[in-house]
């Protein structure tokens, strides 16, 4: 058997390059997922409501250096806000408290993927509409969306995840917006 030393430490250093340079591609840092990422770009409305809204945002979860992608309950409720104020679902959105009719969006449950070559996000989020005056609810629904991100829109696995949570948000943004704009109130 013939031993080079030299053929050795060659490989063993192409080896190391490489696992490296898969590493860095493949893995890395989670980024949050952005409020700008999940607003829809329109809303498909029936109606514009003349009231204003006061919206608010629970069961989100803040994104750790080294945990998934995650939606964070400010994020979420900024890109409801975008949504609304474009789409003009309502007049305006109120915050704090003062609106004609208060929003409430929360998410239960989001199911992530945690490797694959496509990264499908499931997520279900209850959307409750109530009256600010009386609190009589006046619409009240639990959404389902997903949306599928691929290599193709992203080789790096954390940014794959992040953009199939934007995604199943976006649409999630849009049924809510569009169901509640088909209300007569």
């Amino acid at each position: 058997m013939n031993f080079s030393l030299k053929s050795f430490f060659s490989n063993s250093l192409l080896t190391i390059s490489v696992l490296a340079v898969a590493s860095s591609m493949l893995g890395g840092c989670a980024s949050p997922s952005t409020s700008q990422g999940m607003t829809p770009a329109s809303v498909q409305t029936t109606n514009k409501h003349a009231q204003s809204v006061t919206l608010t945002v629970s069961g989100g979860k803040e994104t750790g250096s080294m945990g998934k992608s995650q939606i964070s309950d400010v994020a979420f409720a900024q890109a409801i806000t975008d949504a609304i104020t474009s789409s003009k679902t309502f007049s305006r959105v109120i915050q704090g408290s003062g609106g004609d009719n208060l929003l409430t969006v929360t998410i239960f449950n989001i199911e992530q993927p945690s490797f694959g070559a496509s990264f499908t996000v499931k997520m279900e989020a209850g959307w409750t509409l109530k009256r600010a005056d009386t609190g009589a609810v006046i619409w009240q629904e639990s959404i389902k969306s997903e949306h599928t991100a691929t290599m193709g829109d992203a080789f790096v696995g954390v940014e794959r995840l992040r953009l199939a949570n934007e995604g199943a948000a976006k649409e999630n943004i849009a049924q809510g917006l569009s169901k509640i704009s088909a209300l007569n109130f």
